[in-house]
């Protein structure tokens, strides 16, 4: 069966396990993370360059997949809008005990609104759980990409990464 980026432009569980952008599972309970899901080896850095506290790097050759340096990372997502690709994630696990915060760039209109209940998805866009949008987050640093941030159910805080249109009530 073909999967993963290169048949269908969805990572597959395979290049998910192999990527050096992902935290273990201690730093995870320890509060923001950045989510980098690079699984490509093209010639990009700008989540190097962006990442103001040296927690991302590409080096040499610039195809390399970043790697992520947990304890340098602070959560902060400025590397978010940065990717080119929409690859990078912010994640916290432990945002409240029973949710999860995970923030996206988003690049469709309309927007949703800070409050809506909106369907999440996963990497495929296939639903997976309801979630409150939190935090709209938009910069002209950014050249026009939205960050998007949503609490979910702890347990998808690895799974959700896109929101569809509004839920309608």
């Amino acid at each position: 069966m073909n999967e993963g980026v290169k048949f269908s432009g969805i990572p597959s569980a395979q290049e998910l396990a192999a990527i050096p952008g992902i935290a273990g599972p201690e730093r995870f309970e320890q509060g923001p993370v950045a989510v980098i899901e690079c699984v490509q080896e093209i010639p990009c850095n700008p989540c190097e360059k962006a990442c103001p506290f040296g927690a991302i790097t590409v080096g040499q050759p610039i195809t390399a997949l970043p790697v992520l340096d947990e304890e340098k990372c602070t959560g902060c997502g400025v590397c978010l809008a940065k990717c080119p690709g929409l690859a990078i994630f912010r994640v916290h696990k432990n945002y409240t005990e029973d949710t999860a915060l995970v923030e996206f760039p988003f690049e469709y209109l309309p927007l949703p609104r800070e409050g809506d209940t909106v369907a999440c998805g996963g990497r495929d866009g296939a639903y997976v759980c309801d979630g409150k949008v939190l935090k709209i987050n938009q910069s002209k640093a950014w050249d026009g990409t939205t960050l998007v941030a949503v609490a979910v159910p702890k347990q998808y805080y690895m799974t959700v990464r896109t929101i569809g249109k509004k839920k309608e009530d």
